[in-house]
Formats: structure tokens, sequence, C-alpha cells
């Protein structure tokens, strides 16, 4: 084990001999005491108090609240800008907060939502539910960003680093603070920045309080008004030296979601024969490497991409999440204080949705017509299977944190802080399906020569099926007489995360100079495990599609397990295109009933049932298997010793604050997996594009290694005058690849297609991201509650975790559809190349004098050497991901009891992530863009009392789409329209 440094690394040993310097220099020649050291401020910006006396009408909605300590405490739009100001101002580092503008009053009913109005902030959503579940921070995503909650890590079942901000309630949350430059004390974990979720706790507001808030609200596509509510009390007792917060949050959310899709759209290569306009007599086409003698118009020589699976669906999502919380604080003297606090969160969703897909296979398709950058934008493929669908998804995520927190100021000049937390949580504890699936349809002796026309661009025209419906008569598109039985898909996925911490922390103080010193200990501990109905390939049981299609395998399905049909008009808002007229409405729940029904195949002779798919094992029921190849068990160890020094001085007779730290950390990481290998594919007897795997035995695979950093930092802030501040910043940080990528084992999933055979390997030797970071900024506070900056960054990133893919044999097993050694498409993550991010950030935040008239405003501007090429097939392309320019308005009125709200977001087009649905490329992992965006909000209340106000929301007024695309703009991957939201409710405060 050593410290390692890149080879580009002479920036931080810079910044390290720098940092070391002035520390040296800092001790040796302490400056004189500062009145109010910039060092000094605190994560939340909650309980900072702020007398506004540039406006103290009667009327206005920013009262000016006296608590028990008789300090003033400004609430309201204007008053929680002004804490959010301050707190920017003090700061050493760069950053940026949000604050609630009274106990149960924070500006956005989801965290994410409003991180998004702040500078470099954009949000992702979760495409069925319309919900902000994460964050981007100067175009670095989710696992690049810390989410620490009142200083601590929370655990999170997924597998990466980042936290779903949808399982986190806003509304008795403190602050939000966005630690852009890294604090040294907490962590360097992270190279976008650290997101510090702070809760209120007793003493902060002395004496008795109570809040409480209840509200409804309608998504327009789902017509049904669901509730929301929530309760705090909180008090301290014996002359304020112990007190009791409780609250509890019950949020609900049903939204219905139009969604169309390619579920991939990879590259290969196409036979002259297969393009439109083939003059050959016969089309067979061949890989020309082991084909050197077929003839040229066979050869596939024809750089293509193409819709692997075309479709459309329709969702109606329920969310449903508990939020609980217990702080208990106790001051036995005036020099010790100590905070028990206990954050429950338990969240419900389950989705139900119908749907129809339709699968493609590059080799089979005819009548090919490309356009310049080789995109399939129209074709016909004979004998198509048509599959409608149905899913009910169901995710139950539990986490539970504990922590202890005890602070002591030894003397005046000497101060320690413990810390210990303890957080799990679960996914699917209850060991519940999280994916119920029925595929029913109709091809094979009846399957049209359909195919799908490509007219427009992803970000406003849908892709259209042509000739569709059996034997090509769209009358009969969903005519139930023609409906048989195909494949049947049930999973079920269980994960717990642990994770234990602990901090010891003490700080000096004399003569001008700080100096915090300390070390930490983390340790998460990751388990995953998936099931499913793939691993005893009951997903084949009754395959075929039944009697009307033509094959002995599959059975007719009884129009009376449909419900009736949903039309497809106007699916898509703002979107030319057509689609197939109807949907086919139906449960999965009721088709694996009814095939059930028909009994165990084992003791009677059933017609459709497929006897040689399943050992003998299928006795009529959908039983789940454990998948050997997704069993992970990943334990993260990180020791951490950290220093910090700051001091004040004046240059030129200008205040002049300087701070330096440095943080090592040591990981150790052990890794478990189960490997096994293909031994043999068969083709399905009643469908012959599915295959199906055999396996070897399984054994145990165990990986450990560590690593070990040294992360300086250093902070300068110049007050060229009062208001006129200048700021430079220097640190290196790393992030560290997601647990669920450790995995030691290659993992082949059990039930394979033909033409897509795949497999994903984990990598337990990733190293992590490393970042030298710098950032020039300017701020000028002009007037109380007004500020305008500009930002300039640079982040020079190395170890990039790419998803290296490419096709290759594995264990010599033979396709039987070819008849040669089967080609995977094999994808794993390695650390890649280096690159350098750039960008500028502007804010400006203005209030017009006592008019109640105010807005806030930012633009965020990036670039990076290595941006995407979609010109460049080769599998080891690269880019960098998540940039995207971004802007954000807020306009607000806030006055005689009256607020109004309207915020305006938009992104800029920007490459999410490499890797598709099917992932199946010859040119390896096909990327995935996200279309520019733009989002409207508007929020208003009235003060009906001082206590009692009631609120109104919209969210999306503009009824916008979310739609992605892959290599190129025309290769749309999906579309949601998840509709407009409208809430009302009422709040309490005595």
């Amino acid at each position: 084990m050593k410290t390692i440094f890149t080879r580009d690394s002479k920036s931080a040993k810079f910044l390290l001999a720098g940092a070391s310097s002035f520390i040296a220099l800092a001790i040796a020649n302490p400056a004189s005491a500062a009145e109010e050291s910039a060092d000094d401020w605190s994560l939340s910006a909650s309980n900072q108090q702020t007398n506004d006396t540039s406006d103290s009408s009667q009327n206005d909605s920013a009262l000016a609240k006296r608590n028990d300590s008789d300090d003033i405490v400004v609430v309201g739009i204007r008053g929680s800008l002004q804490r959010n100001l301050d707190a920017k101002r003090a700061a050493p580092g760069v950053v940026d907060v949000i604050s609630s503008e009274d106990i149960g009053k924070f500006p956005d009913n989801n965290v994410a939502a409003s991180l998004q109005r702040l500078p470099g902030i954009s949000i992702s959503r979760n495409g069925p539910r319309g919900e902000a579940t994460g964050v981007t921070v100067r175009g670095f995503g989710g696992d690049f960003n810390t989410t620490l909650v009142d200083g601590r890590r929370l655990s999170t079942a997924t597998g990466g680093r980042s936290i779903d901000f949808s399982t986190v309630g806003s509304d008795f949350l403190g602050s939000l603070t966005v630690l852009k430059t890294p604090d040294v004390m907490l962590t360097s974990s992270s190279i976008g920045a650290t997101i510090n979720i702070e809760y209120p706790k007793p003493f902060d507001r002395p004496g008795l309080q109570l809040a409480a808030s209840a509200s409804g609200s309608i998504q327009d596509k789902a017509g049904k008004v669901v509730p929301t509510g929530g309760l705090l009390f909180s008090n301290t007792f014996a002359d304020d030296t112990f007190g009791i917060l409780v609250d509890a949050i019950y949020t609900r959310r049903d939204t219905q979601t139009n969604n169309v899709f390619n579920h991939g759209f990879p590259g290969g290569r196409y036979a002259p024969c297969q393009l439109a306009g083939s003059t050959a007599t016969s089309c067979n086409p061949v890989n020309p490497e082991t084909n050197p003698d077929a003839a040229d118009s066979d050869k596939q020589t024809v750089v293509g991409f193409f819709s692997q699976q075309y479709g459309a669906q329709q969702l109606y999502s329920r969310d449903e999440r508990v939020d609980g919380r217990i702080a208990l604080q106790w001051r036995p003297s005036d020099a010790v204080e100590i905070t028990l606090d206990n954050n429950y969160s338990n969240q419900k969703i389950r989705g139900d949705s119908v749907g129809v897909g339709i699968w493609f296979n590059q080799g089979g398709l005819r009548n090919v017509v490309l356009d310049e950058n080789g995109t399939t934008v129209d074709f016909t493929q004979s004998g198509s299977q048509t599959d409608f669908t149905a899913e009910t998804t169901q995710s139950y995520q539990r986490t539970n944190m504990t922590g202890l927190n005890i602070k002591w100021d030894v003397s005046d000049n000497f101060k320690v802080e413990a810390d210990g937390a303890y957080s799990q949580s679960w996914l699917n504890p209850d060991g519940r399906l999280s994916n119920i699936g029925a595929d029913v349809g109709y091809g094979f002796a009846i399957g049209p020569a359909l195919g799908v026309a490509i007219n427009g661009d992803s970000s406003d025209a849908i892709p259209q099926l042509h000739d569709y419906g059996p034997n090509g008569n769209a009358a009969d598109w969903a005519n139930p007489d023609f409906i048989g039985s195909h494949v049947t898909v049930n999973q079920a996925q269980k994960n717990k995360d642990t994770v234990k911490q602990a901090r010891l922390a003490a700080t000096w103080e004399q003569e001008g100079l700080t100096l915090r010193f300390g070390g930490s200990y983390l340790e998460d501990h990751y388990k995953f495990q998936a099931s499913n109905t793939f691993t005893n390939n009951f997903w084949q049981a009754y395959s075929g599609y039944g009697p009307a299609s033509g094959t002995s395998g599959g059975v007719a399905i009884p129009a009376d397990l449909f419900k009736g049909t949903i039309s497809t008009d106007g699916f898509i808002p703002g979107f030319s295109g057509s689609l197939p007229p109807v949907l086919l409405d139906f449960t999965a729940q009721d088709y694996q009933a009814f095939l059930t029904a028909l009994g165990n195949p084992q003791a009677q002779n059933i017609p459709g049932y497929g006897y040689g798919c399943c050992n003998g094992d299928f006795t009529g029921t959908f039983d789940v298997a454990i998948d050997p190849g997704s069993v992970r068990d990943i334990q993260e160890k990180t020791w951490a010793l950290y220093m910090r020094a700051n001091f004040e001085t004046e240059i030129a007779d200008m205040p002049f604050y300087f701070n330096a730290g440095l943080r090592q950390e040591v990981t150790h990481l052990s890794s478990t997996g189960i490997g096994r290998l293909p031994i043999g594919l068969t083709r399905s007897d009643t469908d012959p594009t599915l295959l199906t795997v055999a396996f070897s035995e399984s054994q145990d695979v165990t990986t450990k290694s560590d690593y070990s950093y040294l992360l300086p930092s250093v902070d300068m802030k110049l007050l060229l005058s009062d208001s006129l501040h200048l700021r430079f910043d220097a640190s290196r940080t790393l992030t560290r690849p997601g647990l669920d990528l450790l995995s030691p084992a290659l993992n082949i999933g059990s039930g394979q297609r033909v033409g897509a055979l795949t497999a994903d390997g984990g990598n337990p030797n990733l190293k992590p991201y490393l970042a030298d970071n710098f950032d020039f900024a300017v701020e000028w506070y002009y007037q109380p509650n007004s500020y305008a900056s500009a930002n300039v960054f640079i982040k020079n990133v190395s170890n990039f975790v790419v998803q290296g893919t490419q096709r290759q044999t594995i264990n010599d097993v033979i396709d039987p559809s070819t008849g040669q050694p089967a080609q995977f498409t094999v994808s794993q993550r390695v650390n890649g190349p280096d690159a350098t991010v750039k960008g500028i950030e502007l804010a400006w935040q203005h209030v017009f004098g006592d008019s109640g008239f105010g807005f806030n405003a930012n633009a965020t501007f990036v670039e990076t050497n290595k941006p995407y090429d979609p010109d460049d097939i080769s599998q080891s392309g690269f880019a960098v991901t998540g940039l995207a320019n971004s802007a954000n308005f807020v306009g607000f009125f806030d006055k005689y009891g009256f607020q109004a709200r309207v915020a305006v977001n938009w992104r800029d087009e920007y490459l999410s992530a490499f890797g598709q649905l099917q992932n199946t490329s010859a040119f390896g992992a096909e990327p995935t863009f996200v279309d520019a965006n733009t989002q409207v909000d508007v929020t208003t209340s009235y003060q009906l009392t001082e206590g009692i106000s009631v609120f109104a929301d919209v969210q999306n007024v503009t009824n916008a789409t979310q739609s992605t695309h892959g290599r190129y703009s025309n290769q749309l991957l999906d579309v949601y329209a998840y509709g407009r939201r409208y809430s009302a409710g009422v709040r309490a405060r005595f």
C-alpha cells in the first residue's frame, strides 16, 4: 500500500507544498485576532439570524419573529434568501445554501428540485414518475457528489454512491448546503460537491414549537387527489438544558405517464442485399471474416444503427413515503452539549404498466434505408412478433440512521467534538417480487413484414410503426382472437447496505490562529442478490404465442382476460407521428393466474407447455430462483486523518482570509461474488429467438485490495471592500466507484436472445476518480439581500471509470443459430483516460427595495477537452458525461402576506451515460443523451395569520416532456410525458 499520485500530479504537489508552508507560517506567525473569523460558519443557515432593517413593513410576509431568546428570526422568501447570502458570504470556500423560510416551509416539496435553483446544479428525473431523484453539479452526476445528513453518510441500498432524493422528505428540513470546494474536516470524497442536509434540533429554537402541514395533490393524467401531511413538535425544558424534537411526515404521489421507446439503438453491419433497392436474388448476411468466399452482396460491410426493440407503454405509479425523526439534546453544563437523533424513512413505490414491444434482429432486416449518419430510418422484418405487455414493479426501501454527537468546550481555546452514527438501508427487505411481468402476442405464421420509420428528431417526433397487425392487417392489431401466451418474467431484487462511521475532531484557537484536526472511520458493507425466472428458465414455460401463430408452444388467451383498450391518440403532447391505435389493458397477475390454473404440466399433458424448457422443475407456478451471477458481498473500510489551519491578516489594508487543509485517506476493500461459465446454448423449441444457457458449477470468488491518497486543499478570500470579495480555491478530491461495480465475477444472464448475447463483469480493482480542482470567484454584495457573482472553475480528472465493451467468445460455446462460436457482448468497467472540465457560473440575486419583488438568476457554461464524437465507432470511445449548459430564473413577490414565485429551469442537451437498455452494439457501449429541457413551476401562499398560511403549487406548468436519444439525435430511446401536478394545502405554526 502506498500513497498514490497520478502522472500529472505536479499541481497536487504544488498545492501540498503550498498548504504545508502556509500552515507552518501560520503556526510560527499567528495573525492578530479577527473579530469574526470567516471560518466559523455553520453548515446550516437555519440557525443564522438576520434583522433586515431595510424592510420593516408590518404587513410584510417576511415577518421578523421573536423567539424565546429575544433573537430576531426573519422568515419568508427574503428572510431565507438573506440567510443563504450571509452563509455564502462568510464561508471560506465556494458554498451555496438553501434554508427554510420558516419551520415546515421549505421552498420546494422535493430536495433535488430546490437544489436545481442553485448555480451549476441540474437535476435528473425518474422517467415513469417525473420526480427529481438526483442532481448533477458542474457536470458531475450523483455518484460524484457526497450527500450527508447532519454531516454523516447515509446508507443507500441501490449500490451507488448517490442517494435518491425522492426518499428525503423536505417538509421539516432546516437547510441544504452545497460545498463546491471541500472541507477536509467533513470529506474530500466528492469531485462534484458535498451536499449536507441539515434537520432542525430543539436547541435551534428554544421553547415550545408546533408546526403542521396538510395538502392534497393531483397529477392531471392520474386524475386522483392524494394526501400529504406532517406534524412537528419541539420543546425545551429545565432552563433550556434539555430538549426534544419529534416529527412525522406522510407523502403520497400518484403519477400516470405515457412512454414511447426504442430500447437500444445498437450499431452493427448490414450486408448490401439488406439495403433498399438491392437486386440480389437471395440474401444471407454473413461475417466476411469467417465467410470470405461468400457473395459480396451477403457480406456484412455496411455500418448501420437500428432499433433493437420498439414500443410504447402507459404507466401508473403510486409513491408513498413515511418519514420520522426524533432528536434529543442535553446541555449538562455550559461547556457540554449532547445530541442523540434517529432518522427513519420508509418508501414504497408500485408501478403498473401496459404496453407493446416489438423485437428486431439486424440480420433479419430488409429494405433498409440509412441516413447520412448510418441510422436506419426505415426497414421491414418478415415474420415479426408483436408483444403486448403488462408489468407490476414494486420497490420497498427502508432507511434508518441513529447518531450521537458530543461537543465539549474544554477551555476558551480548546474544543472537542465526537460523532458516531449507524445507518442501514434495505431494498425489498420483505422479499417481495420487484417485477411481475406478462408478455402475450402473435407472430411467426401470421407475423407481418412490419417496420419502423423515423421521420424526425427525438425531441419532437415519434418513430412510426408501419404494416402492423396479424398478416399485416391493421384492423386486427389488438384482436384477442390472434393472441397467445409468450414469456413470463418475474424478478426479485434484495439489497442491504450498512454504514458505520465515527469521527473525532478538536479545535484550538489562539491569537487569530485556528487549528482543527482529527480522524474518522467509515465502514460500508453492501449485500446484493437477485432472483428471477431466467435462472430456472420458467420464463419460457408457455412461450410461442399459441395456435393462432401456427406453433406448438403457447396457449390461446381468453378475451375476458383483457379489461379493454387504452387509446394512444395524443399519447405524447407536442410530438409529431402516430402510434398503433390502442394498447391492451390487462394485468400480469391475471395472466399468471390464468397460466397457473392450467395445472401442473408434470402431472398432466398440457398442450402448449414447453416440455423441453425447464428440466421438469416447473409445476405450474412462476417461482423465482437466485441468480448466482448477481450475488455480491462488498465491504469497504476507510480511515482518515485530517488537519486544517486558518487565519486572518491584511494585504494592503484589505482583510485576507486563508484556510489550508490536508486529509489522508486509506481504504481497504473486500469483494465477493459467485462465478460460473457457460457450457452450452440451447434454442427454444417454441420460439427460435430465445436461448437457454447451461452453466458450470458455481464457486465463490473473493478479492482484496487497498489504496491510499493524500488530499490537500487551500481556500483564500480577499476583501477588496466590504461588498467586493475575491476567492481562490485549490484542492484534490476523489470519487470512489459505485459499490455495485466492484464484483469480482463475470455475470452471464440465463435468459438470452438470438443475436443479442450479453455478459457483464465487475472489477474489484477499480481505483477512484481523482481530480485537481481550481476555483476563481468574484462576489459583489452591493445591497441587502442582493449580490452578483462569477466563478470560474477547472477540474483535471484522472482514472475515469469507463464501460469497456467488446465482442468475444466465452468458453467456446456454440451459438445454435449460427453454428459458430457464440459472440457475447461483454461489458466491464476499467479505469481509463484523463479529462479536463472547465466552466463559469454566473449568479445574480436582486430585491427591488421595499416593493416585495425580486429575482434570483444564474447560468452555468461548461466544456471539456474530451467531448463525445458520434462518428467514432471504435470500442475505446470516451467522453465526459453529464456536462450541459444550464440556466435558472426565479422571480418572486413577497409582501402583504402574499408570496408568489415562478421558477424556470433550463438544461441543454447532455451525454448522460454510456450504455443503453439493450447494449449489444458491435462498436462498444452506445451513448444515452438527454435532450434539452425547460420546466416551469409556480408556487403561491397567503398568510392568513402570523401562524397559519395557505398555499398552492403547479409543477411543470408548460407540460414539458423528457426525452433521450442515442448516438445521433434521431435515435430516440425514450420519451416520457408525465403531465402537470397541482397541490394545495395549509401550514400552521404555533
